[in-house]
């Protein structure tokens, strides 16, 4: 059995994610003796256009690359997948999580970012620099960055994409946290941009005031880039994003809360 982190000692943790994807991470809090208050800023569904998703799936013989953005793509992807997959397929991942999505489903990604598990990491890597000429298909769910795309294209690769699912606004009423905060919530747990801005938008300018004054944790410098333009005042960033990385910083976020008292 693996030794716990830390012992959270009932420290309430807000858990942002989709609900779906909130579970490991909740567990992993429990066992470490804390609180996950869930709070889903994001709700995910399937695609929109099934048939045109299979379609573009169907032609994966004409395609050099296929990158997956996240273990969404590949979760709300692989159902739709053709029987016969081309053996010399390469396959994109941009992190482990989504590595490890595509070995669930029997497939390995071929490239993997060493270090950096985002966009830029897989950018950076050698096969990716030289792709003039290239098909290239990018597996995500709505919207999201461009940088993928963009920064291929200028390297000479044809690049579409593949809409696996949808990412919307919950419809849910956050009154409730929010008159409750100062119990309910000693940390904020944030993993995407998205979230943060969703969280926002659901708990209205009382309850972002709240959040600025409550420690945040989250998984790359992008989004606490993103968290320091809105005013929030204690930061953390955790060195991967990983559920057990993300669960060291909110460690590290207690210790520093139990010194204060």
């Amino acid at each position: 059995m693996s030794k716990k982190p830390c012992d959270l000692a009932g420290l309430s943790v807000l858990v942002t994610r989709a609900e779906a994807q909130a579970d490991a991470f909740c567990e992993l809090i429990q066992d470490a003796h804390g609180r996950p208050v869930r709070f889903p800023a994001l709700e995910i569904l399937g695609p929109s256009d099934k048939k045109d998703l299979k379609q573009q799936l169907a032609n994966l013989s004409k395609i050099d690359l296929l990158i997956f953005v996240s273990a969404n793509a590949v979760r709300y992807a692989f159902p739709h997948f053709p029987n016969n997959i081309p053996v010399n397929l390469e396959i994109a991942a941009v992190g482990k999580a989504t590595a490890a999505a595509l070995e669930d489903c029997g497939l390995d990604a071929t490239l993997l970012p060493d270090e950096q598990m985002n966009s830029e990491g897989l950018l950076a890597l050698p096969a990716l620099q030289a792709v003039g000429g290239k098909k290239i298909l990018i597996v995500r769910g709505n919207g999201g960055r461009e940088l993928l795309k963009d920064t291929l294209t200028e390297r000479g690769a044809s690049v579409s994409y593949a809409e696996a699912y949808r990412r919307q606004l919950p419809q849910r009423n956050a009154s409730n946290l929010v008159q409750n905060w100062s119990s309910w919530v000693d940390v904020v747990t944030v993993t995407s941009v998205e979230l943060l801005k969703n969280l926002c938008h659901l708990i209205g300018d009382e309850g972002v005031e709240r959040l600025k004054q409550t420690p945040i944790a989250v998984i790359s410098e992008r989004i606490a880039e993103y968290a320091d333009e809105m005013g929030c005042e204690a930061i953390y960033v955790s060195d991967q994003p990983s559920d057990a990385a993300l669960l060291k910083t909110v460690c590290e976020i207690n210790r520093e809360l139990l010194k204060a008292q």
